[in-house]
């Protein structure tokens, strides 16, 4: 007899009604405690516990595009999951964010920002990503992606990157859903030197 095992997926909790004084000492509570975004606008707190599925996305993600960005000498600052804030109104930890063909200064926002999605909530979660004034985000759900620009006339879905134009985000999809990292990596390395 065949044992199907259930893989944990990420474990969201949202609550309203919080201040931004509030959020920051909830954000302090969680300061030590590894696998947890925390997420704020408009005076809600999304607090997600990322499941070991969420990190190899997001891991394998940014190795790929690591490798896009050395094959094609593009110049890139990968900042991680680092906080961007907007004191008092916005705070959010993209799994992956980037300064693209630019190094980083201080008061800008990465171009692009990365998001694993095992939950529902994209259309909102631009919201805050428009506060931060990020110009560009893309969700990884359900192996597809659905990439935004940002800007002050609205977000708009984009079929191709603005920060990486060339990438041929089918081939990056598709490289992501191969059962093998190594066979993964391979092919897309085939695929961005044709």
């Amino acid at each position: 007899m065949t044992q199907t095992r259930l893989k944990p997926k990420d474990q969201r909790l949202i609550h309203s009604g919080i201040s931004w004084e509030e959020f920051k000492s909830i954000e302090t509570g969680f300061a030590n405690a590894p696998g947890i975004r925390l997420f704020y606008w408009g005076g809600e707190i999304e607090i997600l516990a990322v499941s070991q599925d969420h990190e190899f996305f997001s891991r394998t993600i940014a190795g790929l595009l690591f490798i896009y960005c050395l094959e094609k000498e593009i110049e890139f600052a990968p900042t991680g999951s680092f906080t961007q804030e907007k004191e008092g109104v916005a705070s959010a930890q993209a799994d992956e964010s980037y300064y693209i063909g630019r190094g980083r200064t201080a008061n800008s926002p990465p171009d692009l920002f990365i998001e694993i999605v095992f939950s529902s909530g994209n259309e909102s979660k631009l919201n805050r990503y428009r506060i931060l004034e990020v110009p560009e985000v893309w969700f990884w759900e359900d192996g597809l992606f659905a990439m935004y620009r940002l800007g002050v006339e609205g977000d708009q879905k984009i079929s191709a990157s603005a920060v990486l134009p060339d990438l041929d985000i089918s081939l990056l999809s598709r490289c992501l859903l191969m059962a093998s990292t190594l066979e993964a990596t391979r092919e897309f390395r085939r695929g961005i030197s044709i």
